[in-house]
């Protein structure tokens, strides 16, 4: 009894019902279609004139089936009162020509089963009220409307009528739990995602974790540069807090004017969760000056070039590197490391190098500090560029990289 009147079986006969409704304005067209070479006849009393409306109008369904706004409408419906499984359906308009014909072979089939599910509703119920009502009312056995024959009044037939009625109300809901699981199990295969969904749904996978890397190598640059030079400049003051206050004091500058660029800068990669990657942006080239009077470490820079020429994605993964190439300086070498650094730009592209001495064998090396520079060869890999860091002959730590003015990947950052 569950899978004829359960709650599904329920969900899924209101289901044809709503496709019954749907029908309801292409079997009308129908109607006057056949009307037009049935004068005089009646079509709404005709069966087979009724039966020719509907075939008229199944193709009337198709072709509005064929939009590619209906194969999210089905898709929500089927969802809902078909009891069709998460991530089975596809999402979104049908775009190409094999998803459309998809959407409309099951738009067709829902107004169609729907049509038939609805006229037996509609016919059986009060037909098989009424029989059930026989034996207990004189006035529905005579009614004219009805017409019953004589032989019907008979005592035996009038006492199986009420388990007559109820076996039309059982075949019914049997009929209605059929067309809902033929719908259910069609669903998969003509709502499902077609071979260019997927790779639409991949494309979309692929965009957002590059979003996500790119929030992350935002992140790590900006909060951990922030952090390693507050964390060396408090250490320093601690240690000679008694013998210089000067010192002191620019320490505690230093970390004030540290900590609030990167809230400024970490305003600028919320941002981007906020209202989106073109619309937001962190620091740039011209922030530069700011970054290396307050970074911690002392920094002899030579730039070459106009830096009017770098568009503004270039500009900022520049900002970028140079930011995680002192970080690695203070990490390795501390406060004392002396840092070069160089920026030359011509037509084509950025060069950038960095040079700090090798810390001694007994320097820590702090956790981490590799994923710093597999994000800077990431920055640059994305711009059409390459970066390059590691031990060089002259004994020092060297950082490259060369980043191209201009890249087709550059006009979506």
């Amino acid at each position: 009894m569950t899978l004829l009147l359960g709650r599904r079986a329920r969900l899924r006969w209101l289901h044809l019902i709503i496709g019954g409704a749907l029908l309801m304005p292409y079997f009308l067209v129908g109607t006057v279609i056949v009307g037009s070479y049935r004068s005089g006849a009646d079509v709404f009393s005709a069966p087979a004139d009724q039966f020719a409306a509907f075939a008229f109008a199944l193709p009337m369904a198709a072709l509005t089936g064929l939009f590619p706004l209906v194969r999210p409408l089905s898709v929500a419906a089927a969802r809902s009162l078909c009891g069709i499984p998460p991530g089975v359906l596809a999402d979104g308009p049908a775009r190409t020509r094999q998803a459309r014909v998809r959407a409309a072979g099951w738009f067709t089939l829902h107004v169609a089963l729907g049509g038939l599910v609805s006229g037996l509703t509609l016919a059986m119920i009060p037909f098989a009220l009424t029989v059930m009502a026989l034996p207990f009312s004189a006035a529905v056995r005579n009614s004219p409307m009805l017409g019953l024959p004589e032989a019907l009044d008979r005592p035996w037939i009038l006492a199986l009528a009420p388990f007559a009625g109820l076996a039309m109300l059982l075949i019914l809901a049997g009929c209605a739990a059929v067309a809902g699981a033929v719908l259910a199990g069609r669903a998969p295969v003509l709502l499902g995602p077609t071979p260019d969904d997927r790779l639409a749904a991949a494309e979309r996978r692929a965009a957002d974790l590059a979003v996500r890397n790119r929030l992350a190598r935002e992140l790590h640059d900006s909060v951990g540069h922030a952090l390693s030079a507050v964390t060396l400049q408090a250490g320093a003051a601690r240690r000679v807090l008694d013998s210089d206050p000067a010192f002191v004091r620019e320490a505690l500058a230093a970390i004030e004017e540290t900590t609030r660029r990167t809230v400024g800068e970490l305003d600028a990669v919320l941002g981007l969760l906020r209202r989106g990657e073109d619309e937001a942006h962190g620091p740039a080239l011209d922030a530069l000056d700011a970054l290396l009077a307050h970074c911690g470490v002392p920094v002899a820079y030579t730039a070459e070039g106009d830096p009017e020429l770098v568009p503004e994605a270039v500009s900022r993964e520049a900002y970028r590197i140079v930011q995680e190439g002192l970080s690695n300086a203070l990490r390795h070498g501390g406060s004392g490391t002396r840092v070069e650094l160089r920026i030359a730009v011509d037509a084509r592209e950025l060069r950038l190098t960095m040079d700090n001495p090798l810390p001694g064998q007994a320097a820590a090396v702090r956790p981490g500090g590799g994923r710093g520079l597999r994000g800077i060869t990431e920055r640059a890999v994305l711009l059409g560029g390459s970066a390059r860091s590691g031990p060089h002959t002259d004994g020092v730590w060297r950082i490259t990289a060369r980043l191209p003015l201009h890249h087709p990947g550059q006009e979506n950052r």
